[in-house]
């Protein structure tokens, strides 16, 4: 298996330097798309990979690479989603038979009371969901194990789960880190980032709008611009329970991470968020235990060390209802999408309708994906802050290059880019 990593590992450093994407001129007008094309090839190598198992054939991984180099990025896209949707669908039919009374795994016990009945969480209960208690969907009853407990479980199954501990980086803000316990292949999915999704048809109903990064180090964006907030998450919690996103941080109340100009100072007195009406109040019952849903912890690698994982736009299809409460988000404003165009640096409102026909409906969020084995370690991700801003100081120039080795694409904003200062005009988003 280490032999055909090898391969996919020449495969990935050959096709980065492929003349073609430096010679096309659509390219040379949107670096974005140049390194998300890289992306989406990497990522399809790397799941790709993972899929074949430990009895693949070096013949199946030649005709993998060789579909890499010729199939185009939509193809290479739908199979990406398809990789990691088959690695989700079997985590998820293990958790299910963890937690459900009367399945195979574990012993049939009375679940507690708490998990018998809709629990709403604190924030929940402070702020309520505007929905009367009749419409509220019903909370599943479940065996009464703590997260802990059923992480255990995950690794007795998987071989590996995540661990929460003090980063290992020598840095006094380096706070909590994101760690592997046990072992994993090169393409496993290892985490997901949780929270509320924002499209950018919501973007100003995100706390702290317009300077939404200056008190919130978990925002995260994908190519397409839809924003996660894994704030209100928090690291989980011991009940599956209608969760909603509330957060009841006064943003604007809080002292800002550095010392802001005069131009900032007028942006936070005279910008505040949208506040969210009866229709945009919503919650959706989730497994709040989910062991997998910590990517928002992971933190960007020091200097003399490289990322051990890479983000993966996941579009979650919500016809799978049995696997929805495994998936830790929800969308903010609801699942009908509100179709946006993005021009530039601004996006405007299409005319066309947000889910087109034939189209079934899907939760845009995003998981951590391996790029290499990895064992009892601390996970990084290679944040790819952009040129224009400044850099916190914590996060140094390494002199490892991303997947592009073509000057100025490094930093662009791109997927999993965490978002800098995301506004500079409160009327249209700028990114």
């Amino acid at each position: 298996m280490a032999f055909l990593f090898n391969k996919f590992q020449e495969a990935v450093k050959t096709l980065a330097k492929n003349p073609m994407f430096a010679k096309n001129p659509m390219f040379a007008r949107d670096p974005r798309h140049l390194q998300f094309e890289a992306d989406v090839n990497r990522l399809f190598l790397y799941t790709s990979y993972y899929r074949l198992g430990a009895n693949a054939e070096e013949k199946d991984a030649e005709e993998i690479i060789d579909m890499a180099s010729k199939a185009s990025v939509s193809e290479q896209q739908k199979q990406v989603q398809e990789n990691v949707h088959y690695q989700l669908t079997n985590m998820c039919q293990a958790m299910d038979n963890i937690l459900l009374p009367g399945t195979a795994n574990g012993s049939s016990q009375v679940p507690s009371e708490a998990n018998n009945h809709p629990r709403r969480s604190g924030l929940s209960f402070a702020v309520g969901t505007g929905v009367a208690s009749a419409n509220k969907p019903d909370v599943h009853a479940t065996r009464p194990l703590t997260l802990n407990e059923l992480s255990n479980k995950f690794r007795d199954h998987f071989r590996y789960t995540l661990d929460i501990r003090p980063s290992q980086i020598p840095h006094k803000d380096a706070g909590r880190g994101l760690f592997l316990s046990g072992k994993a292949n090169a393409g496993a999915v290892l985490a997901i980032y949780p929270g509320v999704i924002y499209s950018p048809a919501y973007y100003r109903y995100i706390p702290g709008y317009p300077r939404i990064d200056a008190c919130n180090n978990y925002l995260i964006t994908r190519y397409d611009g839809t924003i996660i907030d894994a704030k209100p998450w928090q690291s989980g919690s011991d009940t599956r329970e209608i969760w909603d996103g509330s957060d009841l941080v006064d943003y604007n109340a809080v002292p800002p991470k550095s010392q802001e100009s005069n131009s900032d100072r007028a942006w936070r007195m005279l910008s505040k968020p949208l506040k969210k009406g009866h229709s945009e109040k919503f919650g959706e019952v989730l497994e709040r235990r989910n062991p997998l849903a910590f990517g928002h912890f992971a933190n960007h690698p020091p200097k003399g060390s490289t990322p051990n994982v890479m983000i993966c736009p996941y579009d979650f299809p919500l016809t799978e209802k049995d696997m929805r409460v495994y998936i830790p988000n929800i969308t903010f404003g609801g699942e009908e999408p509100i179709s946006m165009k993005r021009f530039g640096s601004f996006w405007f409102k299409s005319r066309r309708s947000g889910n087109q026909v034939g189209e079934s409906p899907v939760l845009k969020t995003l998981v951590l994906v391996s790029t290499r084995s990895v064992c009892d370690e601390e996970l990084f991700l290679n944040y790819r802050y952009s040129n224009s801003k400044k850099r916190p100081e914590w996060c140094k120039r390494n002199t490892y290059m991303d997947v592009l080795l073509i000057p100025g694409i490094y930093a662009c904003l791109v997927t999993g880019v965490i978002l800098t200062n995301l506004t500079e005009h409160c009327s249209f988003l700028r990114l």
